[in-house]
Order: structure tokens, then C-alpha cells, then sequence
């Protein structure tokens, strides 16, 4: 056997992600390595540690079977970044389908799997280390159970035993193979190309790698990283175990860096979620993709943000939501049973109580009064709503979009506003109230007269 390695070929690195599984154990229509973690596609997680390890090729192998995986990788990276595997025919095989789109890759590569969501780049950094040879990243097992074994001779690596070929001495190693593994592309797929499929499923192994590897006089070795970064997810129950890991490790971070969190274990973040440093998390909040909380912010309790920015000094809630595109400004607030979306609120800006602001921009000081409704849909294209500094919008008022109200204007509570408030200006839009004197105690008197009737 041999292979060629270009000299200058030690620094470049390339991932094949494997993600041909059909993930029968989840038990759902979303394909497995499309379920979320953090708030992120556990697939998305295996690519985003491939990119900050500078991987400049980054392979991902899909079956045939599952076109939703297909196309979600394509939205990311491209045509270009897809293998299928069809049929499926073991670890080693599904490696082998990477090779024609390496093409004429040489360096490291590294191989993946889009269902170990909480393996990052730190972990899998050492597995480069050696530059000649096959690297495998171990784990000390609490139970070790089923995985394969790490055989070790000295400080190399010796074989990689499934456990139900392992012999009594074998099982009692607790060191065992987390599958992810990197050697230099040449290397690796001459190695591939001997694996055999004499066993009893007829598949292709990766693990037969290590000793052909040894066999031929190639260095290997092993790496180890903790057990819970290399934790695969098969089940829904291990995909709630990796959220809860997940969690875990974001709320330590979030702790160490300034941020007060009276009930920890009750906020939810996700992978993306930014949090400054004197913030206030009360209970029960929930992180959504693309929040970003300044420094000395307060988020109270039972609140739900995503896609929102929120700036110094505002405070969200309590039992408030916070939507897409919203920016709160300073010392801006948004109360409870408020919901805003696609809204910018200026410095000091207040909307209290029970009101949807959708798609609208509010300019510093105005005070928004309770059960007030941004009216921005129309059936068909959504409008927006723009209020002037300082401007007063009285309680229970309906703003039609698209619609101004200027600086310093004021909406009588109960109006309706369908056209423009000038600066300075009071709009209002409601009917004349009307009495009838003693309507409603002739009008009591007759019911009750005639509930009366029914009853005899």
C-alpha cells in the first residue's frame, strides 16, 4: 500500500460529517440529525465545529431516503458538500462516498457525525496532532456498556473491539471508541479500500481501519475527550439528555460571566443567545435563536425571546414575547402580555400592558397604553406603524397601518386611526357616547319577568 502527502498538505484540513442514518428510534418525521439542540439543527452544530477547526472542505454524507437532510445541508453549503450513501453499507462505506467529492483534496480529514451535537472544535483539535498516521478520540465510559473498546499497546492503538466480539479481559476496558477518527486523506482511503465486509451484518466497518492501519506500519493513536461531548443522540430521550448537558454548559457560562440568574436551571437558552455581563434572568425565560441582552438589561419572569435585541437598562416582562426583527432601546420596556415583533422602541419607550406592536418604529419616551393593537396585516402584505417621540397612545386604541402619529401627538383611548397625526396633535376615532336614561333597568326587569314565567 501507499500514499502521497504533499508537502505542504500538514495544515490543511477537511470533515466528512456522516449523516446517512435513518434515525428509526426518534420515531419522528424529522429526520434525526435535523432535531434540535439548542435551539440548532444537531447537524448544524456538527458543521459549525467542522468551520472553526478551518476545515476547507467539509463533506456531509446523506442517504437517499432523506431528501429534507439533503436540501438543509445544500441551504448551508452548497451542492457541492454533498456524498450519498445508497445503500447503506456501514461506517466505512459511508466514508468511501465522501472520496469523489474530495477529489483531489490532500491534508487531514477528520470524520464526523451530524447526531454528536456537543462536540466542538476544542474537543476535536487533538486528533490532528499527529500528522502521519490514524488519530481516534476515546472517551472514559461511565458504563461502558456496548461501545467498542480502545485497545491500547503502549501509547499506540492497537484495535477497536466491538464489545460483543470482545473477550472477558477486552470488556474490562473502560476506555471506548466514540467513532470520530482523522488520519491524512490518502491514508485513510487506501486503508478503506482493504476494510472487508466478512462479518455478520455484511457491512463495511471504520474501526477495521486502525489495525490495517498498524499492519501496514502507520502510526495510531488515541485522544481522549469528556463523555459527554462525544454523546450520540438515537433516542428522544437522548436528545432531551443532550439538551439538558447542553443547557447546563450554557447557564455555567452565563453564571461566570456576571450575568444573575436567581433559578438557573429554569432559563432556557439557545446556542446563539448573548447575554452582557449585570444582566437580571428571572425564572421561566426562554431564549430563542438570535437574542442579544446588554449588559444591566432585566428579563423577568415567564418572558419568551428570539431574534431580539435588547439594550441597557430596558426590562422585558414578566410574561412578555419578543419576536423577530424587535429592538428595545435603552431603559425601553416592554410589560406583560405584551408581544412585539418587527418593532424598534425608542429610548425610554413603554408598552406596559396586554399590546401587539407588529412591524412599527416608536420613537423615544412614548408611552403605548394597554390593549393597543398594531393593526399591519391586511390579508395580503404587512404595513408598517411609526409613532414620534414623546407621543401618547391612549388605552384599548387600534393604529391601522400603515400610519404616522407624530412627535408629541396623543390617540384618545378607544380610538380606531386609519390616517396620519400630525406633531402636536390629538387624534380621535371613536363614536359619540350615547344615554338612554333607565334603559337598562326596564330592559333587567322584563328578563327577570320573563325568566319568572318559564320558571312556573
Amino acid at each position: 500500500m501507499t500514499h502521497t502527502q504533499h508537502p505542504q498538505s500538514a495544515q490543511r484540513r477537511a470533515a466528512i460529517i456522516l449523516a446517512a442514518g435513518q434515525g428509526t428510534r426518534m420515531k419522528s418525521p424529522l429526520p434525526k440529525v435535523l432535531h434540535p439542540v439548542g435551539g440548532r439543527a444537531m447537524l448544524d452544530h456538527a458543521i459549525d465545529a467542522a468551520e472553526a477547526l478551518g476545515c476547507e472542505r467539509i463533506v456531509v454524507v446523506v442517504g437517499a431516503h432523506s431528501p429534507e437532510v439533503r436540501d438543509h445541508v445544500v441551504g448551508r453549503l452548497g451542492e457541492d458538500a454533498i456524498a450519498v450513501q445508497d445503500p447503506p453499507l456501514g461506517t466505512g462505506h459511508a466514508v468511501r462516498a465522501a472520496e469523489a467529492v474530495l477529489g483531489d483534496f490532500v491534508g487531514q480529514v477528520v470524520i464526523t457525525y451530524g447526531d454528536v451535537p456537543l462536540l466542538t472544535a476544542a474537543d476535536i483539535e487533538p486528533v490532528f496532532a499527529a500528522q502521519d498516521g490514524v488519530t481516534v478520540i476515546g472517551f472514559e465510559a461511565a458504563d461502558p456498556g456496548a461501545y467498542g473498546r480502545l485497545v491500547m499497546d503502549g501509547d499506540q492503538l492497537a484495535a477497536i473491539t466491538e464489545a460483543k466480539e470482545a473477550s472477558p479481559e477486552v470488556l474490562a476496558i473502560t476506555t471506548c471508541n466514540s467513532g470520530v477518527m482523522a488520519a491524512p486523506v490518502g491514508l485513510l482511503f487506501d486503508l478503506l479500500r482493504e476494510v472487508r465486509n466478512d462479518n455478520a451484518k455484511g457491512e463495511y466497518y471504520l474501526t477495521d481501519v486502525v489495525e490495517l492501519a498498524r499492519k501496514h506500519g502507520a502510526p495510531t493513536r488515541a485522544v481522549i475527550a469528556a463523555e459527554d461531548a462525544v454523546m450520540g443522540v438515537n433516542s428522544q430521550a437522548e436528545l432531551a439528555v443532550a439538551e439538558a448537558l447542553f443547557q447546563t454548559a450554557r447557564r455555567a457560562t452565563f453564571l461566570a460571566a456576571g450575568v444573575t440568574m436567581p433559578a438557573p436551571d429554569t432559563v432556557h437558552f439557545a446556542f446563539d443567545t448573548e447575554v452582557g455581563g449585570g444582566t437580571l434572568i428571572e425564572p421561566y425565560v426562554v431564549f430563542g435563536p438570535g437574542a442579544k441582552i446588554a449588559s444591566g438589561a432585566r428579563i423577568r419572569a415567564f418572558s419568551h425571546v428570539e431574534g431580539a435585541t435588547v439594550a441597557a437598562g430596558a426590562e422585558v416582562g414578566p410574561y412578555a414575547r419578543l419576536r423577530p426583527g424587535t429592538e428595545l432601546g435603552e431603559g425601553a420596556k416592554i410589560g406583560n402580555f405584551v408581544e412585539a415583533k418587527n418593532v424598534t422602541m425608542g429610548k425610554g419607550a413603554k408598552a406596559n400592558h396586554l399590546t401587539y406592536l407588529g412591524d412599527g418604529d416608536v420613537g423615544a419616551r412614548v408611552n403605548i397604553g394597554a390593549g393597543t393593537i398594531f393593526c399591519n396585516y391586511d390579508g395580503f402584505f404587512k404595513h408598517r406603524t411609526t409613532v414620534g417621540e414623546g407621543a401618547f397612545i391612549g388605552s384599548n386604541s387600534a393604529l391601522v397601518a400603515p400610519v404616522t402619529i407624530g412627535a408629541g401627538a396623543m390617540v384618545g383611548s378607544g380610538s380606531v386611526i386609519t390616517r396620519d397625526v400630525a406633531a402636536g396633535d390629538l387624534a380621535l376615532g371613536r363614536g359619540e357616547q350615547t344615554i338612554k336614561p333607565g334603559w337598562a333597568t326596564r330592559f333587567m326587569d322584563a328578563m327577570r319577568a320573563k325568566k319568572a314565567a318559564k320558571a312556573k
